[in-house]
């Protein structure tokens, strides 16, 4: 297992902007100032997106335009935008605009109602780099996709860097328009995994460095073995540990982080959700042969339940379209493909379906 802790060269070959009797607005205040290229711990799970990042912010809009990255709650994909927003402001006099989709949606609201559409658009349109971070809440608004449809070319024809977020990659969010997918696939996807548990002992280590803490290395690797998918939580246990040592100037050791940390951290190791589990329950629920789930048959009482169990294995398992697939007798990945989205949009009209995928969900996590 490789970890890095990669410190990003100054970039002195960015372009500069003249100063011509204003200053560009940069929004800096609304960057995390913890979130730099050099706190960011670089493992097998997040070396791409991480490298991507980057590169952009070495040289925006030359390589990966747009740069968009995905992952899960927790896994540093803000971090990575925020990251960008410091080093521009660092290394060049380049202008950048960070914000979430949310943000972005509600400022439009706002504009419309007070009737200031051009200079929202003056705004959005006119900045060198654009971060936008949940970029999937887009989903089902049609009007605030129209407008970022715009924002999207206005800042793509003039050569300016676009970095989005999500917790899906453009192909899987619903309700998201054709075009904007398609123009989110234009440049690189890098997706962030889960980190391994060395990563996640790295991750623990170099929080525990910057804060000018002792952690020792049974402690940090007890948290990590246990906390397996979401850094934010792996640094909250941190900071719990920290402020009980500062207010009772109490050592850090085994036994007192197991008390701190008693009720937070989980007992035991949760059962995995495999494909397999979730084969062998969707059968069970309707009352098929496992074996025919994994089949050729194509008739609706088998095929349905077929494309079900597609549905949850991508929504809660970490297999791949292509791994799913190949579960399923060799099936390939574009059936699958097609098997998610099929559900995805039949159970926004089937209340039905909808509760049948709730109580799959529901008997999957608990079982």
């Amino acid at each position: 297992m490789e970890v890095d802790f990669i410190l990003p060269p100054k970039y002195n070959n960015i372009k500069k902007r003249k100063n011509v009797g204003f200053k560009k607005k940069r929004s800096v205040s609304r960057l995390n100032p913890r979130f730099h290229f050099n706190s960011f711990v670089v493992g097998n799970n997040n070396r791409l997106a991480h490298a991507a990042a980057l590169a952009v912010a070495q040289s925006p809009a030359r390589a990966y335009n747009p740069l968009f990255i995905y992952g899960q709650v927790g896994l540093g994909k803000t971090h990575l935008l925020q990251a960008i927003g410091h080093y521009i402001t660092e290394n060049s006099e380049l202008t950048f605009t960070y914000l979430s989709s949310e943000q972005f949606t509600n400022e439009l609201i706002n504009a419309i109602r007070d009737d200031k559409t051009t200079a929202f658009r003056r705004r959005y349109r006119n900045t060198d780099v654009l971060l936008v971070d949940d970029i999937h809440f887009l989903a089902g608004k049609e009007r605030t996709q129209e407008e970022f449809f715009h924002t999207f070319n206005a800042l793509h024809e003039a050569h300016k860097q676009i970095v989005l977020s999500s917790d899906r990659p453009p192909i899987e969010i619903p309700t998201l328009e054709k075009r904007l997918q398609s123009r989110f696939e234009w440049g690189l996807i890098a997706d962030i995994q889960s980190p391994d548990l060395e990563t996640r002992i790295a991750i623990l280590k170099k929080k525990a460095e910057i804060e000018n803490m002792e952690l020792p290395d049974e402690v940090a690797t007890f948290i990590a073995e246990r906390i397996k998918t979401n850094i934010r939580k792996l640094e909250g246990c941190l900071v719990r540990i920290t402020a009980h040592s500062s207010l009772f100037k109490e050592k850090i050791d085994m036994n007192s982080v197991k008390e701190i940390l008693k009720g937070i951290l989980p007992e035991e190791k949760p059962r995995p959700i495999t494909v397999e589990l979730v084969q062998k329950t969707v059968s069970k629920y309707y009352k098929i042969k496992e074996s025919t789930i994994k089949g050729k048959k194509r008739s609706r009482s088998i095929a349905f339940p077929r494309q079900i169990a597609m549905y949850l294995c991508r929504e809660l398992t970490e297999d791949s379209f292509p791994e799913i697939g190949a579960k399923f007798g060799g099936k390939d990945h574009t059936t699958v493909m097609y098997a998610y989205r099929k559900i995805v949009e039949q159970a926004k009209k089937d209340e039905v379906l909808s509760n049948e995928l709730k109580e799959l969900e529901n008997i999957l996590k608990t079982s």
